[in-house]
């Protein structure tokens, strides 16, 4: 059972899918007449590869870790992958006292504060991208940077500065996501500022030029790519909100790079949902049409003047609601499928403080041409535990995430309570606040991973469900204490940023 590579991550893969395999195209001929034999297409490369051994590896920011003696300077804990998944006695764990890595640990940095990986000098291993948002860029306090890591077959090589914030509080690096948004086969990057998102075309280099701004209420926007207009080319979504700053919006956005006009070079805004606020984005093809979808995390209107309900029925937004647009070959349709925990079919009930769908992630887990979506609910409570946490692996189908009847067949959730997951649920460990998916045992099948940064007393902790189910296979939990890595008693502790 193999799973279907999105069609994002396709963008980010195809065009170095060949170079990564290193291999010469077989040719078959045994006479003279006879005609070569299509070559067979190379595998892509794994995600988030970094050493090139063929296992996902699990990259974790911890933007409050203590470097050398420096409070919130911040850290990434790599996990390489291996036949029984992340290896708690193959880790590495990188600083900006790192050789490679540019910059030196000071309080506040917050290295680590976003992370994502791609493929961006065409071989065979996964890069990794980190923000800084709370670094200071000579007498810029706050300006934030981007630093990308290169992948190589013992772990990592060579990095450099592919952004730096141009004024004060400009906290570039608190969100990042990349793309072949231009078209020309290199990978691009979205990274997130304070009010704003600006684009690099070039991450070998640290220039930036702007993409979008907007009152963001001070926070970091939520962002992800994927095909929506199936032209062949990936779009960035962007999801923001303010209130009372100094008046109430709120969007989710598509914005697309313009490759045909005079106007070339810019990105242009293609779709809107105003007044729906989002906590999370995700992109797949939940119905196996071809056309890539977009979910919408823990979604509810923030202000509500807005008649066209753009997070579905108000109602279905108790304890947080995931609204799903679909795509249908020229953009997004807006009316789609809404469900919380109150829907039937999924596991739980609705209640105020859940958070369901406050974080999401996306794999086509059962190998049928559909992906699957898993929700994260931190806030859900287990017994008399509050804010315990749990996840719920919802099905992709014919019609999506739902059936024609609204209902959600096979969903089945997950929490520390569940037998065969290490750990018990406990009040605060907010299990599920943060999802990647990743093949990090190499069997062909994605995994899931599900951080609870509240473990511990906030120390945190990212567990890994083989197939993103409890079965046979045993899951397995990496902690600050089973890495021998410095714990944080913050908020944004280990597993708070996941990779992706």
């Amino acid at each position: 059972m193999h799973p279907r590579p999105h069609p994002r991550t396709l963008a980010l893969a195809a065009a170095t899918a060949l170079a990564a395999t290193g291999l010469a195209l077989p040719l078959t001929a045994t006479t003279a007449s006879a005609t070569p034999a299509a070559p067979a297409a190379p595998a892509a490369p794994v995600k988030s590869d970094f050493n090139g051994d063929g296992y996902a590896d699990l990259a974790v920011g911890v933007p409050s870790g203590t470097v050398n003696g420096k409070a919130k300077a911040g850290y990434v804990s790599v996990v390489f992958g291996g036949k029984h998944g992340p290896d708690p006695h193959d880790v590495r764990r990188i600083t900006q006292a790192t050789v490679e890595v540019p910059g030196t640990p000071e309080s506040g940095d917050r290295f680590g504060g976003a992370v994502t990986t791609a493929y961006i000098d065409h071989d065979k291993y996964a890069d990794l991208v980190i923000g800084a948002p709370g670094e200071d860029i000579d007498d810029k306090k706050d300006a934030g940077s981007v630093t990308v890591l290169y992948g190589t077959g013992d772990g990592f090589a060579q990095a450099n500065t592919a952004a730096r914030g141009e004024k004060a509080s400009d906290a570039y690096g608190n969100a990042l996501t990349a793309a072949d948004f231009t078209g020309d086969t290199d990978v691009d990057l979205a990274i997130g500022g304070k009010d704003k998102v600006v684009a690099n075309l070039n991450p070998y280099t640290a220039g930036t030029s702007p993409l979008m701004g907007s009152r963001m209420g001070g926070r970091a926007p939520v962002m992800t790519t994927g095909d929506f207009d199936s032209d062949g080319h990936p779009e960035l979504a962007v999801a923001y909100y303010t209130q009372n700053q100094p008046y109430t919006q709120s969007h989710v956005q598509l914005y697309r790079y313009d490759r045909n006009d005079e106007f070339e070079g810019d990105f242009g805004l293609t779709w809107s949902s105003d007044n729906s606020a989002a906590n999370a984005l995700a992109a797949g093809d939940f119905n196996g049409d071809g056309h890539d979808d977009l979910a919408l995390g823990n979604c509810r209107e923030i202000a509500d003047e807005n008649i066209d309900d753009p997070c579905g029925p108000e109602e279905i937004a108790k304890g947080g609601g995931i609204h799903i647009h679909y795509g249908d070959g020229g953009g997004l349709v807006w009316k789609g499928q809404t469900l919380n925990q109150d829907t039937p079919g999924v596991p739980g009930v609705a209640e105020t403080g859940d958070d369901f769908g406050n974080a999401l992630a996306v794999a086509d887990i059962d190998g049928d041409g559909k992906d699957d979506l898993i929700a994260g609910a931190p806030g859900e409570a287990i017994g008399s535990a509050a804010r315990a946490g749990a996840v719920t692996v919802l099905k992709g189908g014919a019609k999506g995430i739902l059936n024609a009847d609204g209902s959600a067949a096979g969903a089945v959730a997950y929490q520390q309570n569940t037998p065969g997951v290490p750990g018990a649920a406990e009040v605060g460990d907010l299990f599920g606040a943060a999802l990647a998916t990743g093949d990090h045992n190499g069997d062909g099948v994605p995994d899931l991973s599900a951080a609870a940064p509240g473990e511990d007393s906030a120390a945190g902790g990212v567990w890994n469900l083989p197939g993103a189910t409890v079965g046979s296979t045993p899951v397995t939990a990496v902690t600050p204490k089973s890495l021998g890595l410095p714990a944080s008693s913050d908020p944004e502790a280990y597993g708070a940023v996941l990779g992706h």
